[in-house]
């Protein structure tokens, strides 16, 4: 798949991490709630709601936090009202980045957010201004346990996958989103071991960014990752593994 990018699998295993922060539950909270709040509590039938739960298992979110955050997506609890947001920019290198963010304060958001990219050399653009450049699509993260990776890879294709690669031992699957909950039953009936699914929005194109500059790429990015309204960060740079190595 064109516009590969070993970024988004730091980022989740760098989430896996800091579930020990208090950040990462406020972060899942807020997609849980605004799930709910677009199509109800039912995870049967809402399936970002769906999504958004097993990625709160995934940090070992409380039940009781689950809960709460749906009713506040229902009514049944009060609570800020949250906004989903995208912001759209250019980074180092001319690195093109979209950042998704659920917040209860636009005007706090923003300011906070073009700060980062000023801080970095970058710019916030308009609207569409770097959105073009990807293609939404479903990313399942699968561990291959016993299996030989590339013998997994090859399965995934016959259950159904667009694509895949196989990175560091791991394997993700890329899958069209409205296929997304069907392969990864596939892959649970066929006994591998799925580490996560969700959404994601993936490069049409890279930018192969050098050993030099790569540091302050990886700097915004993880600065505007662990911005408190963040919820998604990405971005269509291809960096040096020994750089990735040291995040």
């Amino acid at each position: 798949m064109s516009g590969h990018s070993k970024w988004a699998g730091i980022k989740h295993k760098k989430a896996v991490v800091d579930a020990r922060k208090g950040q990462t539950f406020t972060k899942v909270g807020n997609e849980i709630t605004v799930a709910a709040r677009e199509s109800g509590s039912d995870p049967n039938s809402n399936f970002r709601l769906r999504l958004a739960m097993q990625k709160a298992r995934e940090v070992n979110m409380p039940a009781d936090n689950i809960e709460r955050a749906i009713k506040r997506g229902t009514g049944e609890l009060q609570g800020a009202a949250i906004e989903e947001i995208r912001y759209e920019g250019y980074g180092p290198s001319g690195v093109a980045i979209l950042v998704d963010v659920l917040t209860d304060n636009r005007n706090r958001t923003v300011a906070g957010i073009r700060n980062l990219f000023a801080r970095s050399g970058g710019s916030l653009g308009e609207s569409n201004s770097v959105g073009w450049m990807f293609n939404r699509t479903g990313l399942i993260r699968v561990n291959p346990d016993s299996h030989d990776p590339e013998a997994l890879a090859l399965q995934a294709i016959e259950l159904g996958a667009d694509d895949v690669q196989v990175e560091d031992g791991g394997v993700e699957v890329y899958v069209a989103p409205e296929r997304l909950e069907s392969l990864r039953r596939a892959l649970d009936d066929a006994a591998i071991t799925v580490e996560s699914a969700e959404v994601t929005m993936q490069p049409s194109n890279t930018v192969e960014v050098d050993a030099k500059n790569a540091p302050a790429v990886v700097r915004l990015l993880e600065a505007l990752d662990e911005h408190d309204d963040v919820r998604e960060v990405h971005c269509n740079a291809v960096l040096p593994d020994d750089v990735l190595a040291e995040v």
